[in-house]
Parts: structure tokens; sequence; C-alpha cells
């Protein structure tokens, strides 16, 4: 049986976590590792949107988790024993740099890179007795290039990028592999956010601040969530043992 192309049984037997999989690209990656037969525990600071997600599969659950707790993230992945975690779970902010202040500087690194730091390092604590696992990590092509007013969010980023390339390097003898996701601007809630601030800030129409993000996508249109859902099923399905410390640009050939 398949689900999409997706052998509806290829994980059966595996427990993953996804961090931040109320909504957005978390959602739509925890939904298609459940499909594709694994149990799936999903974690995020707000109980509304992860209990609703609970009710689309039953091979999910959820657990209220701020991945910036290290005893909260700690519990987590000693409950669920994952063998696969997606680190996933970020935010995002913009200002001028040089309007750019200390405090929101450390949110974009508290977040995006040590909230990362412990989803990763905790699971992989878990998985250590594994003959296999996967840790995914959803960086951004802020990870691998500078946008104009978002210094702080993109240090973070290249530095998910520098810290999976190590992990997989300590860990490509044990069965494990990491790498990273990077997807352009996305079709999500976080970008919508992103488009109101533009509005908010220039007085552009809603489209015209769209439009601005949509151009930095040669395919000019958002990145679509089920498109990094599939690349991470790819990472976790047959074939994948080989690939690992990559950085997988999602983007329509942004450069």
């Amino acid at each position: 049986m398949t689900v999409d192309g997706v052998d509806a049984m290829m994980l059966a037997g595996k427990s993953a976590v996804v961090t931040g999989g109320g909504s957005g690209v978390g959602a739509a990656i925890a939904l298609r590792l459940a499909e594709a037969g694994a149990e799936v525990t999903i974690c995020g600071r707000r109980e509304g949107p992860l209990e609703a997600m609970t009710a689309r599969h039953n091979r999910l659950r959820a657990v209220v988790c701020d991945i910036t707790d290290e005893a909260g993230v700690a519990a987590l992945m000693t409950g669920a024993r994952p063998d696969i975690v997606v680190a996933n779970a970020g935010a995002s902010e913009s200002a001028a740099f040089t309007r750019t202040e200390l405090d929101a500087f450390q949110r974009m690194l508290d977040v995006n890179l040590t909230g990362t730091f412990l989803t990763l390092r905790e699971g992989a604590r878990a998985m250590q007795d594994k003959r296999w696992g996967r840790l995914i990590a959803v960086a951004s092509t802020a990870g691998l290039k500078g946008y104009a007013y978002v210094a702080p969010y993109a240090a973070a980023k290249h530095g998910v990028v520098g810290m999976v390339k190590s992990v997989a390097l300590e860990f490509a003898r044990k069965g494990i592999t990491a790498n990273a996701l990077c997807p352009g601007f996305l079709d999500t809630e976080m970008t919508a956010r992103s488009i109101a601030t533009i509005v908010e800030k220039t007085g552009r129409s809603a489209d015209e601040a769209r439009a601005t993000l949509e151009a930095t996508n040669p395919m000019l249109r958002l990145v679509p969530p089920g498109d990094v859902a599939e690349a991470a099923i790819w990472l976790c399905g047959p074939g994948s043992d080989m690939v690992t410390g990559q950085a997988i640009s999602i983007s329509g050939g942004e450069t």
C-alpha cells in the first residue's frame, strides 16, 4: 500500500519526534512520517494546534514542550525514544542591523540555534544504542546565504548548518545520519507574519509584499511545506544511508 507514492509501512516500528509540529512545515513533516508508518510525537508551546494535529492521524501524539528548556527536551526524548528527530521549531524577526537590539539577537539564537542544538543532542543521546537513526534540522536558505534585515536569524541558521555537518561526522560509523533541509520562503504562517510586517513597515499592499518574497525564488512562488516534508521522508527511506552532513536547498533554484 502507498500513500501518494510513499510506502505506508516504510517506517513501521520507527518512532519520530518533530518539534514545532503543530503547524506549517512541522505539521506537514509529522503527517507524512505518520502516513509512512512511524509513531510520531509532535511538540510545541501551544496545546491547541498540537491537539488539532493529533486528530488528523492515529499515529500522532502531542507533548507541550519549549525547545529552549533543556530538562523539558531531555524528558521529551527519553519518553519517545526516537529513531527519527526533526528539529523544526523556530522563529523569525526582522530589523535593520543597526537597530537590532541585543535581546532580539539573543532570541533568534536561543530558539533557532540553541533550541536545535538541544533537540538534536537529546535526540542523539536517545538513539545511541540504536543501529539506525535520522537527525534532521529544518534550517533555511538563510543558513546558506545572507538576507537583508534578518542578520540574527541568518547567523543562527548558518550555525545550524555548521552544527549538522559536525554531528554527521561524529555519527558517520554508527548508522545515524544528520542533515539540514534549507527551504526558501515558505507558504506558511511564519511567512504570512513576515508579509504583515512588510506591510506595516513599508505601506505596501499584502500582494506587493508577497510578490517581493516570491521574487527571491526563480520559480516566482513560495515553497510548499509538502515539498520539505517529501525531502524529510526521502532522508528516512531506502537509499539514503550515505546522505549525511548535507544542507539540502529546497528553494526553486535560488542561489
